[in-house]
């Protein structure tokens, strides 16, 4: 079977990410506050970029100073900003970020008033679909859903159901934060929804264990439901399982790190993946680079690598799973 079944006919693709960009605020060990930029899908949109996938984000910003730099940032680093929408007298959310001494992070959010969560509007709705339609793969997470009421998020759905019917291919990352959910069946209800209509599905068992709580089943087996053609399960412990192809893969992490800040660290394997997937390597394959990109993410500060230290050779990670 091809190894790049799922994007038969679309080349390397175009990638449209859609999700939100934040003020971001990170305490240093001396208690003072550094500022940057981050969000999920932001985060794989630019190592999309610097992976050279096509790219374009999907969102809405404030017609502030603060969203004026985000967009000039986004272009330097080669996303294609034509798509963010822009929404006079409205500023960006904000995050703080506090790393523990084993390097996880504990977050502090300022985002009710967020522009993004009016671009799947009744007046918005269709402008924002169309920006969606310019790409041929559209990636979007748990956080994505977060940000929208229950009929924006019907929209939404709506919109993704008619671009899939067209031909895009929908992938889409578990990526869970309790805070931005009304309560978990609400969670859990638009979870399902999106899981009836993706392409390629990037599940955490850290996700699912927060979830869903209620079931003895397998994150395996509660995805084996749905039928879904690819599934790469991100294991607790380092390493993942790939679903895809009739078979499973279970790929290691090659080499065990010790962790100085584990931002990014999920949305830098997510865009090192779809990368090798669009590149025609195997699912396999593909798992090994998301790795190599992740391990070295997570030995440096913050979301988003200088460009100095991004991995020369990413997709020749030598392994020995299929090359081919």
């Amino acid at each position: 079977m091809a190894g790049n079944e799922i994007f038969a006919g679309l080349g390397q693709g175009n990638v449209a990410c859609l999700g939100e960009c934040m003020v971001e605020l990170v305490e240093r060990p001396d208690g003072l506050l550094a500022r940057g930029y981050g969000g999920d899908t932001l985060n794989t949109a630019v190592y999309l970029a610097r992976l050279d996938v096509p790219v374009r984000y999907v969102t809405a910003l404030g017609d502030d100073d603060l969203s004026d730099a985000m967009l000039a940032a986004w272009s330097r680093e080669g996303i294609d900003v034509s798509s963010v929408f822009r929404v006079p007298g409205r500023v960006p959310g904000l995050y703080l970020i506090r790393t523990d001494s084993e390097g996880e992070r504990h977050f502090t959010y300022w985002r009710d008033s967020a522009p993004v969560r009016q671009l799947f509007d009744e007046t918005s709705a269709q402008a924002a679909e169309k920006a969606l339609a310019a790409a041929s793969v559209i990636y979007l997470s748990g956080i994505s859903l977060s940000l929208f009421s229950g009929e924006a998020r019907g929209r939404l759905f709506g919109s993704l159901g008619r671009l899939r019917q067209g031909g895009r291919r929908i992938v889409f990352d578990s990526n869970f934060r309790p805070r931005g959910w009304r309560d978990i069946s609400d969670a859990l209800e638009a979870y399902d929804q999106i899981l009836r209509m993706a392409d390629m599905v990037l599940a955490g068992e850290d996700d699912f264990k927060l979830l869903n709580q209620t079931t003895g089943a397998s994150l395996i087996d509660f995805l084996a439901r749905y039928e879904l053609p690819e599934v790469v399960v991100k294991l607790m412990k380092p390493g993942c399982v790939v679903l895809a192809e009739g078979s499973r893969t279970d790929v290691p992490v090659a080499a065990v790190v010790q962790p100085l800040d584990t931002t990014a660290a999920g949305d830098s394997f997510a865009a090192a993946y779809l990368a090798a997937r669009l590149k025609g390597m195997r699912p396999a394959k593909a798992a090994i680079a998301g790795h190599a990109l992740a391990s070295v993410v997570i030995r440096h500060s913050g979301a988003i690598l200088p460009q100095d230290a991004m991995p020369a050779d990413l997709f020749g990670t030598p392994s020995n799973l299929d090359q081919s």
